[in-house]
């Protein structure tokens, strides 16, 4: 789009990967930059967490006054199974070099050196991400360090006022309002996934026969799915 006068991200995530999330971010900043081109970003349903995240990599913040927005923080989770596999009389057999090459197995029991060092590996990943909100949202920002990036969530109307977001609008009506009833706005998406959240009516039966790696989307399906209904949805 060699004449664009401005990009317009439409966000709608409960976060993931924080690597990929701000693979993301870096690179809409890099091009941002080089293109000397305005970022806007519009948050639907949730920009949280790695979501918010990509929020900031733009220059403006708009929500819909029901969107939910932050979640500054980092999550991370397993299960534990050993209880199980005793009544099951199942025999945990495993073989490493190095000390530290198994950690939180879920087939062993939990050990607090382990959990130690996994929240010193959050701390940093969250410090960093402490930092980039700061860094883009500056003196927009109001509100304690430890109510804005305690990993809590807000409707717009509160983010708004903390300084996370900036005003409430929709794509069109903002989009028209800064360039025109004429303004040319291109839909570039990305592929959906098989079990991608705008997919719905997924007939299992032709995709199990029609996909060997099945079980790994269900499993990825399920994770996406969690991470949703953390926020409610």
């Amino acid at each position: 789009m060699p004449r664009a006068r401005a990009v317009a991200l439409i966000i709608n995530s409960p976060g993931g990967s924080p690597s990929q999330s701000h693979l993301i971010y870096r690179r809409i900043r890099q091009l941002a930059e080089e293109k000397r081109i305005p970022v806007l970003a519009f948050v639907e349903d949730v920009g949280a967490s790695g979501g918010y995240m990509l929020a900031c990599a733009a220059d403006e913040i708009i929500c819909d006054q029901y969107s939910i927005v932050g979640s500054i923080g980092v999550v991370g989770g397993t299960f534990g199974f050993t209880k199980l596999m005793d009544k099951l009389g199942v025999e945990r057999r495993l073989y490493t070099s190095g000390d530290r090459k198994v950690m939180l197995d879920p087939f062993l029991p939990e050990k607090p050196d382990d959990v130690k060092r996994i929240k010193a590996i959050q701390k940093d990943i969250h410090e960093h991400f402490i930092g980039l909100v700061k860094a883009r949202r500056g003196g927009k920002l109001s509100g304690s360090d430890k109510a804005l990036f305690s990993g809590e969530f807000w409707t717009a109307e509160k983010a708004i006022e903390l300084g996370l977001a900036d005003r409430i609008g929709d794509l069109r009506s903002t989009l028209r309002e800064r360039f025109g009833e004429k303004v040319y706005t291109p839909l570039i998406s990305a592929e959906r996934s098989l079990f991608g959240r705008r997919l719905p009516g997924v007939n299992f039966a032709d995709a199990i026969a029609d996909r060997p790696g099945l079980a790994d989307e269900l499993i990825s399906a399920l994770e996406v799915r969690a991470l949703w209904s953390r926020y409610g949805l």
